[in-house]
């Protein structure tokens, strides 16, 4: 009796720990169950937050053997050559610099674009400047589809549209949708049927070598993301508009119907084209210099 006793705590704290276990399981299951009673009246997909991943790369990632990997290419003797860009004098410079603030003031996110055409010559010097954009270790992650065709750009709405639509009833929260209101956007984006073009802009996960073997692309988002500031910059001085969007849980769709590899995933979709004679913007203002910059 005293053994059976003194053995008592001991069961008790375990079995509390064997139930505590199977009812933190039972709630993970409970959370991928359908919600029935959600607003949209469907089964609630889930939100995709890890860093765009899709079902490919999941499931290539449990198939990858070290042997589908090769160490960058020895390039000791790479040839350097001399860089001697022009120097400005300092009053040219400070110039230069407030002309330039002042054209990139006037960009905004434009949600009215003219269908009028746009030459084919602007969109591929445009993409040109943004490939000029600094990268991990120069691997240039980055591919700029250019979509012009109606009939594609027609799929893309209708799966931009689809998905928006459950982000805006189910996953992004009134919070969200709240402070959106003012911007008087949601889920449906006409722009992408009327805009002459759309650029999608992919991050290249790894690269893939002639012979297939892998290729690590270093800080491939946060490279292809300055790849992207760099073209908002190039559209500006041209005098086209655009709008940045980030179509979640559209990228596996977009990248099969555009026929793109596993490798490559949705950053970022621009409507690109010439503003709306009635288009209008938000009048927001910026922060001021103090705001933003720290001087140490």
């Amino acid at each position: 009796m005293s053994l059976f006793s003194s053995l008592t705590p001991v069961f008790v704290a375990v079995l509390c720990v064997i139930i505590g276990f199977i009812f933190k399981n039972s709630q993970k299951k409970d959370k991928t169950k359908p919600n029935e009673n959600s607003s949209y009246g469907a089964k609630v997909r889930p939100w995709v937050d890890e860093d765009l991943q899709d079902d490919t790369e999941i499931n290539s990632k449990e198939n990858e053997d070290d042997n589908d990997w090769t160490e960058s290419e020895n390039e000791d003797n790479l040839t350097h050559i001399p860089y001697t860009p022009h120097r400005y004098a300092a009053d040219e410079m400070l110039d230069r610099s407030e002309k330039f603030y002042s054209l990139m003031n006037l960009r905004r996110s434009v949600r009215f674009i003219s269908p009028e055409p746009v030459p084919r010559e602007v969109i591929n010097n445009v993409i040109l400047a943004a490939g000029t954009a600094p990268s991990g270790a120069h691997t240039e992650p980055w591919t700029f589809v250019v979509v012009s065709d109606a009939d594609v750009k027609h799929k893309i709405r209708e799966i931009v549209e689809e998905e928006e639509e459950i982000n805006y009833k189910q996953r992004m929260g009134d919070n969200w949708v709240h402070d959106l209101k003012r911007l008087r956007t949601n889920w449906v984006k006409e722009y992408l049927d009327i805009a002459p073009y759309l650029i999608l802009i992919f991050k290249q996960t790894y690269g893939v070598l002639p012979n297939g073997k892998k290729k690590t692309h270093y800080y491939n988002e946060i490279s292809v993301s300055i790849s992207c500031g760099i073209l908002l910059a190039a559209l500006q001085n041209v005098g086209l508009v655009t709008v940045t969007t980030t179509p979640l849980n559209c990228g596996p769709q977009l990248r099969t119907l555009l026929q793109r590899p596993a490798n490559e995933k949705l950053l970022m979709l621009l409507p690109v084209g010439y503003p709306a004679s009635d288009a209008t913007v938000p009048d927001l203002k910026r922060k001021d210099l103090n705001d933003i910059m720290v001087s140490v």
